[in-house]
């Protein structure tokens, strides 16, 4: 978590098409830092195996100590389905663009 900093809401581009339609490539994205997750909450995550890699999934379910997450699209997504659980870093709230409003 170091590597995030000590700020509690935090900026951050999305990358990749995991998230479609939820969330695309370049779109620019707040986060909330430390906090509780709820099932059907877009989250940023690491997993044990990948530490230096963070994602964004949506998250389905505690597991095993973690969250078992899942991306938006399926085919274009490496998640818990593949790689167990993982640590919720925190809770993606706003897109702030392209299409400015609430993550659901």
């Amino acid at each position: 978590m170091s590597s995030l900093g000590r700020l509690r809401w935090r900026r951050l581009r999305v990358r990749g098409p995991s998230m479609a339609p939820t969330l695309r490539d370049g779109d620019v994205v707040v986060l909330r830092l430390r906090a509780e997750p709820a099932p059907g909450d877009v989250v940023l995550v690491r997993w044990p195996s990948r530490p230096e890699q963070l994602s964004v999934k949506r998250a389905v379910c505690r597991q095993d100590g973690g969250w078992f997450v899942t991306g938006d699209h399926p085919e274009a997504s490496t998640d818990s389905r593949q790689l167990g659980p993982a640590e919720v870093l925190g809770v993606l709230r706003w897109r702030l663009t392209p299409r400015p409003g609430r993550i659901r």
